[in-house]
């Protein structure tokens, strides 16, 4: 099998965030097995031995610049993107990181494939949505594509407003009808559809009945996330993210400002690990409180969390498996979450092991992380319980078995 991987986000290495975490590992599955040509852009802050590391996982690696940062050109500019949003269907947000060179090398390839009449031995796969732009309607009779849907853009908006954790609550609610129309409109084109959750696939049914739909979880490196030699025990609190994440930048501030002083009211001796690269302003204050330490990037997260008594996960937005969730269970540090930080992970209920503690009010969370101080026992059953549900179903082997096996019965339809 022949694939084209589109990236807008340079995959390597895959430690910076989650897009990129899972666009490596789902491609380095397949290319141990089938030709992948990968098509890229590379951002100010990519090294050139980055880009070489890259190069020797695929077969064929195609680079373009990525745009520079936002444009600050007042409310004017704001109101002629959210303009041009009404009359193309299509949110700034993607728009922003648009390479028209880009286009065209897509657009060459995929003509090469129709005129010489191989197009049925290849795929087309867009990691991530935001890379839909980039695959035009009318190919869809001719060349088989898949969107890898991380998350959806309509619901993760809509959960943003119900929630009260919107950035700019006046314009994701003038956007929310925008975004439903534009994700109905973008899955419609594809052969096939793949995400993270079952959640994220009723909703993404919703949009489009007749659309071949299946779930690829995220997965984990055991050989990085090994299993934590033994209890550290103590009072230390970890909290692993980017630091540059909308979702992350609201659990933290949430976690820090409203269920940490009250842990420390219980347990002056308890510190928070704030472990994640790119904090900005609001992350690096909370680090003048008592107890509370912002690491910035570190050379290693698992060190971090083996060293940990507790992991929590206080996500309030954001759809789809977090893999900050299923490294820590790998690592074998229990897990405190929200229902959102558990999202597509069976971890209670009747007939499940406890594999972590689920939280989403204040006193949830304080009563949850007092238990697993003062319960050794408790600790060891959820890092066992959690460590044997990453091994059998959230490695990275599993989830590219699905993806393959996903892109491959296109071939044979």
């Amino acid at each position: 099998m022949k694939i084209l991987m589109l990236s807008s986000t340079f995959p390597y290495p895959p430690t910076r965030g989650g897009t990129q975490v899972r666009t490596f590992n789902l491609m380095k599955y397949l290319t141990q097995r089938h030709h992948v040509t990968l098509v890229t852009q590379r951002a100010e802050d990519v090294t050139d031995e980055e880009v070489e590391a890259l190069r020797a996982w695929v077969e064929e690696l195609a680079i373009f610049p990525r745009p520079g940062g936002p444009k600050n050109d007042g409310i004017w500019g704001k109101v002629k993107r959210f303009s041009n949003f009404m009359r193309e269907g299509t949110p700034p947000s993607v728009l922003h990181n648009y390479v028209p060179e880009m286009q065209q090398w897509v657009d060459r390839y995929v003509q090469t494939l129709i005129t010489t009449d191989v197009a049925s031995e290849f795929v087309i796969t867009c990691e991530h949505s935001a890379n839909e732009i980039y695959v035009r309607p009318e190919w869809q009779a001719q060349v088989n594509s898949v969107v890898d849907i991380h998350s959806s853009v309509y619901a993760t908006c809509r959960q943003q407003l119900e929630t009260g954790t919107s950035e700019k609550q006046w314009r994701d609610r003038l956007q929310l009808p925008l975004l439903r129309q534009y994700e109905r409109d973008y899955c419609a084109k594809f052969s096939a559809i793949a995400v993270t959750t079952d959640e994220d696939r009723q909703q993404i049914q919703e949009f489009t009945p007749q659309s071949k739909i299946k779930v690829i979880p995220n997965g984990v490196d055991l050989s990085r996330f090994t299993y934590r030699p033994s209890d550290p025990g103590g009072k230390q609190i970890a909290f692993v993210g980017a630091m540059d994440n909308l979702p992350n930048i609201d659990a933290v501030r949430f976690f820090a400002l409203e269920v940490f002083p009250l842990v420390r009211l219980r347990y002056p001796d308890a510190t928070l690990m704030l472990v994640g690269a790119r904090p900005g302003s609001e992350i690096l204050e909370l680090g003048k409180q008592p107890g509370v330490t912002v690491t910035g990037q570190v050379p290693s997260v698992v060190e971090y969390l083996h060293k940990s008594a507790v992991c929590v996960v206080p996500m309030r937005t954001g759809y789809g498996i977090k893999n900050k969730t299923l490294e820590a269970m790998a690592a074998g540090t229990p897990v405190v979450a929200s229902d959102r930080g558990l999202e597509g992970l069976r971890v209670d209920g009747e007939g499940v092991p406890l594999r972590a503690l689920r939280a989403n009010q204040v006193s949830e969370y304080v009563s949850a992380i007092s238990r697993l101080f003062e319960q050794r026992g408790l600790r060891e059953k959820l890092a066992k319980n959690a460590r044997s549900l990453v091994e059998s179903e959230f490695t990275w082997e599993v989830a590219g078995k699905r993806y393959e096996k996903l892109l491959q019965s296109l071939l044979s339809e």
